[in-house]
């Protein structure tokens, strides 16, 4: 799967574009618990008052607090605030614009908790006692503070300070805030319309955060379903490209249903996963320890929590695929098992048919389905457990951070809005982990295809163009030498074709004659490099065809194979095929040589009849005739016929032979045959047996001189008509 990565590099702005924005879509989701903390601890219980920065204060309980600070504090604080308005006879100072609201909130904080300390009743009861200093009973704490001398007033603050030293910083900052409410009470200021304003300043912040959270989920989404179509687009190109260039061999070595699967579904399973995996890889990090460090930063007393969590998690998913991983291989294996079962019976149900057999691969298609279907089952019900499970831990976690987080709100250490922010925190980590877990499920049946793909890429081909091509020689067309040719097939233990010497001179119609597997297709195959000679040297107008630039080798050749092969399209298309350039006149002169014009005329849309899928709509005579067409109107200078007139009456045969020679007058035509009268008439009949060379010459001299070619033509005529002919 990693050797797929490098087919990337033209989408690494893509790439970085995704990481991008999965890092900013991170940072928003793991933003929205403090707003919901917030809301509850800040906008709820605090009246909408974030900290002890005062923004509007009464003289009186102004003058309070600058007696319990030091001097440098008391003048920051004195040139921050500036009497703005009265209400009822005192003076109202408010905090001016540009102050350090965070620094002003540090300052009156604990100030703020002694003055509501002291303003209690419980507190003014015992104002008259203390450790350091004693005051008279009737004497305000305040008035006492402003008229002791400063020893006294040191003393005391020590001895106030030190205790507020056991007290939590969360207690003096909810003291301080609920000094502030009330002071904002005692002159005036609606603190229901604060705490109205607050909740809906952080609802709509959380509304335009959770917008960008989608926002950001589409845009990746979109982007890398572009990245990864454009992978698959490069990979289907890629893998096509590759295939075209494949020779007989390599075509042999996977087989046409198994490249078109490599170039389709595998791609397609590879495109699935490039979508989710750039997604959930990169998000599920991000989130899992970002979250990690919101829950440490919102309370570190619970880290034990989520070390159970994370643990108890990864030993879960261990042991589960542990127990899964090994079945998904061998679904792979079973998949490609059920595939050869089904590809054998369909290639071979008129043979099944014709032996009653039905019963038989009925059975043993069944048997690999069960098999398939057994291990599909065990791995569903393995990974069905893994949602339940983790919901069940999620739920576990979350009980216990309720349960520790309402002993730290009873003990004032913690804030109820800090516990639901704690427990989204942890569902994030937990969930990243679930989104990976998922992920892993889908990579195996993914990295198997990677690796399918990779195999067709990897392949080295074994029909290479040259380098330096050599040029073909001008004064020589439509000549071809084979000077001791052999050839075997790759893992061969012997031979099929050995030792040819043979020329074929243009003007010249040389015929292939033998029995089945003499080498007949096999020797006209190397000379369009199909396969590649193995010993000795096969040329072509004098140049040995693997020095020369295979599109112009090829481009010399109209090749018509034994099966005739026709695209979808028109039949004019069919028969332009070799040369897009070729006029009208050109292709009814092919159609008229071909004996295709007497068919194509009683068509509808004549040479622009549509042609199906496979030339499915055209008979198998008419098919090859089409075929044959397609190669005399390329016009090339060596035409090869691969037992192209076995579809053909022989009427029809007779007659085509006849118009193929008003234009082959100085082509070399090669041609295959099995039956004796398309080749009787051949200038140089060449009869193999056994990959062998057994006879060379004209039908009349090779019916006394070789054996081989007589039993061949009397099996097909009787000695009357060989004589006659």
């Amino acid at each position: 799967m990693i050797k797929i990565f490098k087919y990337l590099k033209k989408s690494i702005t893509s790439v970085i574009i995704i990481i991008l924005l999965l890092i900013v879509q991170a940072w928003l989701d793991l933003t929205l618990p403090e707003y919901t903390s917030k809301i509850i601890n800040v906008g709820v219980q605090q009246n909408g008052i974030e900290n002890a920065a005062i923004t509007e204060i009464g003289e009186t309980e102004l003058n309070k607090l600058t007696l319990l600070m030091s001097d440098k504090d008391k003048n920051y604080i004195e040139n921050n605030y500036k009497v703005t308005k009265t209400y009822k006879n005192e003076k109202i100072y408010e905090l001016v614009k540009d102050a350090n609201q965070e620094k002003v909130s540090k300052i009156f904080a604990k100030p703020m908790t002694i003055v509501s300390f002291f303003n209690s009743d419980k507190t003014k009861q015992n104002s008259n006692t203390s450790n350091a200093v004693s005051f008279p009973s009737d004497v305000d704490i305040f008035t006492a503070l402003q008229f002791a001398d400063s020893t006294q007033k040191v003393e005391l603050l020590k001895t106030i300070n030190n205790k507020l030293k056991d007290y939590p910083d969360t207690i003096i900052d909810q003291a301080a805030v609920s000094y502030v409410v009330k002071e904002y009470e005692r002159i005036g200021v609606d603190t229901d319309k604060l705490q109205i304003n607050y909740i809906i300043k952080a609802g709509l912040i959380m509304i335009l955060i959770a917008l960008s959270v989608m926002v950001s989920g589409i845009l990746t989404v979109l982007v890398g379903s572009r990245m990864a179509a454009t992978l698959s687009k490069n990979l289907r190109e890629k893998t096509f490209k590759k295939v075209v260039g494949f020779s007989k061999n390599e075509m042999k070595t996977y087989g046409a249903a198994s490249l078109i699967t490599r170039t389709t579904n595998d791609i397609q399973q590879v495109q699935m996963v490039i979508v989710f995996l750039f997604r959930v890889v990169i998000y599920a990090p991000i989130i899992g320890v970002g979250g990690v460090i919101k829950a440490l930063h919102t309370n570190s007393s619970m880290t034990y929590i989520i070390g159970v969590a994370v643990a108890s998690i990864l030993s879960f998913v261990i042991i589960l695929f542990a127990i899964a991983m090994p079945k998904f291989t061998k679904i792979q294996k079973l998949i490609d098992r059920l595939n050869l079962v089904t590809r054998e019976i369909l290639s071979g149900l008129p043979v099944i048919r014709a032996f009653s057999n039905e019963k038989h691969e009925e059975e043993r298609f069944d048997e690999a389905n069960k098999n398939l279907t057994k291990i599909n089952i065990f791995v569903n019900r393995t990974m069905s457990f893994m949602m339940p499970i983790m919901m069940l831990i999620m739920n576990f976690v979350c009980l216990a951070i309720v349960y520790k987080g309402a002993k730290g709100v009873d003990s004032g250490s913690m804030q109820v809005g800090d516990i639901l922010a704690y427990i989204q925190y942890t569902m994030q980590i937990i969930m990243s982990f679930l989104m990976i877990s998922m992920m892993s499920i889908m990579l195996p049946r993914a990295n198997v295809s990677a690796k399918r793909i990779m195999e067709v890429l990897e392949t080295k081909d074994t029909i290479l163009n040259p380098k330096n091509p050599q040029p073909f020689q001008k004064d020589v067309r439509g000549r071809v030498e084979f000077h001791n040719v052999s050839f075997r097939y790759p893992d061969a233990d012997y031979d099929v074709i050995t030792d040819i010497n043979l020329v074929a001179n243009p003007g010249e119609t040389t015929a292939f004659i033998g029995s089945t597997g003499s080498g007949k297709s096999t020797l006209i195959n190397l000379i369009p490099r199909f396969y590649d000679v193995t010993g000795g040297e096969l040329l072509v107008d004098g140049i040995n065809i693997k020095n020369a630039d295979l599109k112009e080798l090829r481009n010399k050749i109209g090749f018509v194979p034994q099966k005739g092969i026709l695209f979808t399209g028109t039949i004019k298309d069919n028969i332009k095929y070799g040369n897009e350039n070729i006029s009208d006149a050109k292709v009814k002169q092919a159609l008229k040589i071909s004996q295709s014009e007497e068919f194509v005329s009683k068509l509808k849309d004549k040479e622009n009849y549509q042609i199906a899928q496979g030339g499915t709509n055209v008979s198998g005579g008419q098919k090859q005739r089409l075929s044959i067409a397609r190669a005399l109107a390329k016009d090339p200078d060596i035409y090869i016929f691969d037992d192209s007139f076995s579809a053909l009456d022989f009427k029809t045969d007779a007659k085509l032979r006849k118009e193929l020679k008003t234009i082959t007058k100085n082509k070399t035509v090669l041609i295959v045959a099995q039956r004796i009268s398309t080749i009787m008439n051949a200038d140089k009949i060449v009869v193999l047996n056994e990959g062998n060379v057994v006879g060379i010459g004209k039908h009349a001299d090779l019916l006394k001189n070789c054996q081989i070619y007589k039993e061949i033509a009397l099996s097909q005529l009787s000695k009357e008509e060989l004589e006659n002919a």
